[in-house]
């Protein structure tokens, strides 16, 4: 009896030990209170920090205006160079008007003071030369084929001189021209011719008579002749 009373005793004590074993602890009533409450707390996500790099502004450099004091002085300026450059140009104008009137001066001075000395160093004087013909063409003269060398315009009776002539026959000389051959004799009898153009530098004991016509010139071709300067 006895022993059975244990064994029951023995089975009772596992039992509750084997249900002791398989049921959890469970919490206070006032954990268990505050686990529903945290639970149905909805928590917010965490906003997302957006960090934004600094922005490099351009620098403008706004044009700031001239004040009206230096657009008046620099118009000024410019009035006043302009019209320095007007008076300039007028006044080299005036110089070179002054300077061909000049010119033109001396030459008549030359023509007037030639004919009197010719007069007295050549008068009555002969010389044998050699005679051309010469046209007013750029190719036989100058860049100026129609002016003289004294400044007159060539014409029928001008004649020219090489330059060692000149000193016994100077410009301004009025001289006749007889033909050697005797051949032009019918065209320079009785003419008289004068001194007022030069020939170029290479000549010597030359003389040019001026002809109107290119083909006159050349028929006249080259010759012989004494020239004599009138009394």
């Amino acid at each position: 009896m006895v022993s059975k009373l244990n064994r029951w005793t023995s089975g009772v004590l596992f039992g509750l030990a084997g249900l002791a074993c398989a049921t959890p602890a469970l919490p206070a009533s006032s954990v268990a209170s505050d686990a529903v409450r945290l639970a149905m707390v909805v928590t917010p996500p965490p906003v997302p920090v957006v960090v934004r790099a600094p922005v490099q502004r351009a620098s403008v450099q706004v044009a700031r205006p001239q004040p009206v004091q230096d657009t008046a002085a620099q118009n000024q300026d410019a009035a006043a160079q302009q019209a320095q450059a007007v008076r300039q140009a007028a006044q080299a104008r005036a110089a070179a008007v002054a300077q061909t009137q000049r010119q033109q001066a001396q030459r008549q001075q030359a023509q007037q003071t030639a004919a009197p000395v010719a007069a007295i160093t050549a008068r009555g004087r002969t010389a044998i030369v050699r005679a051309t013909a010469y046209n007013s063409l750029a190719g036989q003269t100058d860049s100026t084929p129609f002016i003289t060398a004294t400044g007159t315009r060539t014409r029928p009776g001008v004649v020219a001189l090489s330059r060692d002539m000149l000193r016994s026959f100077p410009y301004g000389t009025r001289i006749t021209i007889e033909d050697l051959s005797g051949r032009y004799n019918n065209l320079l009898r009785g003419r008289t011719f004068i001194v007022e153009d030069t020939m170029a530098a290479r000549k010597t004991g030359s003389l040019d008579i001026w002809m109107g016509r290119r083909s006159d010139a050349i028929n006249f071709g080259a010759r012989q002749v004494r020239i004599t300067a009138l009394r």
